[in-house]
């Protein structure tokens, strides 16, 4: 403020001075009057200057001078660039939380106060069949058609979501359309943002729970309803010797039968629960082949009177690493599936053999009626069966190739199954090559 007024002083005095010395000192006041408009016009140019800076191109604003305008010009340069940082962070933070609602796997839509797209990630976009980019501020409900879906949007009640099919994914999984959980949280006004979840996965553990529940209880209740029966006989008739040793016989079956299926759902119990298998204990491939023999011949002489061709063979001598109890529970459920299921006098081929890329590869084929191509996909759930009164006729519990499966994922191992109907099937555990060695190693 002083250099200002400093300024304006010389400037009057400087305008006297001069008209003094030219024209005299009585033209002394006009000169003053002259130096002073000469300085308001100066300072009125450097403030339009500023202003027009201010207005169109505020990078160019000059570097501190002198005067008010000068330091004005400085400190408007340093809100300028503090404002500029400020904005520069909100933008950053902006699209961090941008990305980072990009990378979740639910999806998010936010929606104007009409009901158009203002904003969608990815996973929203997929869901929905929508491009994130051409169809902004378009009626999501133009784009999602699904009744249930439409009715909810335009309900403003919002106190509980609405399951959906995705439209994107009709006919996917199996067969069966991705399910949507969907929920809408008003915000700022009429904005809204809805949320996506795929509860597919949820759905389907849900179905195979129900589905387990109902499966163990018909099992179970099947030969405790035999064994009532057969009791009450005993208990209320008049039997002979021959007819009462038939009817214990037939509930020993019974309460074999129930101990078995205990029995695996004990052993499935424990696979899904307990640590995963060692892998520096190693097991040799004959002894757990000769363990199955044993079974698979005892089995054939009680299912089939005329038995079956078995034979086996190992084509390297090789150890597998792992738990050699669940190994053993493995292959075993292998080759007594294939007995079950072949007719008798079938043949079943057992074969163990080292890969060309060192995987080990025990494999059980059979000369049964093979399976249809849409019943493989599930053979390894619970309870599934393909033909439902040939099992229970062997007396399986359809639990064997469920358990099959979570040994061979505890060991690393694929399980692989070849079919075709009327020509047999092919039952296969692919072992890494971590898990199989030479038995000559141990030797060495």
């Amino acid at each position: 403020m002083l250099f200002r007024i400093a300024t304006f002083l010389i400037a009057s005095a400087l305008g006297a001075a001069i008209a003094w010395g030219l024209f005299g000192w009585h033209l002394a006041a006009a000169g003053a009057w002259c130096g002073v408009v000469l300085w308001l016009v100066l300072d009125a140019w450097r403030a339009d200057r500023l202003l027009r800076l201010l207005r169109s191109d505020v990078a160019n604003l000059p570097t501190r001078g002198p005067g008010v305008w000068g330091e004005l010009s400085e400190r408007i340069r340093k809100l300028l660039r503090e404002r500029e940082k400020q904005t520069q962070q909100a933008q950053d933070r902006l699209q961090e939380f941008l990305a980072a609602i990009q990378a979740s796997p639910n999806g998010v839509v936010l929606l104007d106060e009409q009901g158009r797209i203002e904003w969608c990630n990815q996973t929203a976009a997929a869901q929905f069949g929508i491009d994130a980019e051409r169809d902004l501020l378009q009626h999501l409900a133009n784009l999602v058609r699904d009744p249930a879906f439409v009715a909810y949007l335009a309900s403003w009640n919002y106190s509980r979501q609405v399951l959906i099919d995705a439209p994107a994914h009709k006919g996917l999984r199996g067969g069966h359309p991705l399910r949507l959980s969907v929920q809408v949280h008003p915000y700022a006004g009429n904005r809204r943002m809805l949320l996506t979840r795929d509860i597919t996965a949820l759905e389907q553990a849900e179905t195979m729970r129900r589905d387990f529940v109902a499966n163990v209880s018909h099992e179970i209740r099947t030969p405790l309803t035999v064994l009532a029966g057969f009791i009450e006989t005993l208990q209320n008739l008049p039997l002979d010797a021959e007819e009462r040793a038939r009817y214990l016989r037939l509930m020993g079956q019974q309460s074999q039968r129930m101990e078995m299926l205990v029995n695996d759902l004990l052993t499935l119990s424990k696979l899904e629960g307990s640590a995963a298998p060692p892998s520096n204990q190693w097991t040799r491939v004959r002894s757990l082949l000769a363990q199955c023999e044993d079974e698979a011949r005892g089995l054939s002489g009680r299912l089939a009177p005329q038995g079956h061709k078995l034979s086996f063979s190992v084509d390297a001598d090789s150890e597998i690493s792992g738990a050699s109890t669940e190994l053993q529970s493995a292959m075993s459920n292998l080759l007594s599936n294939a007995i079950r299921y072949t007719p008798g006098g079938g043949e079943i081929t057992v074969t163990w053999k080292l890969l060309p890329d060192g995987r080990g590869e025990y494999a059980v084929r059979d000369s049964g009626p093979g399976i249809a191509a849409e019943h493989i996909p599930r053979l390894t759930e619970r309870f599934y069966r393909v033909d439902r009164s040939r099992s229970r006729e062997t007396g399986g519990t359809g639990l064997g190739l469920a358990i099959v499966k979570h040994i061979a994922q505890r060991h690393g191992a694929e399980l692989r199954i070849e079919s075709t109907p009327g020509q047999g099937s092919r039952f296969a555990l692919l072992f890494s090559l971590s898990r199989v060695r030479a038995a000559r190693a141990v030797a060495a």
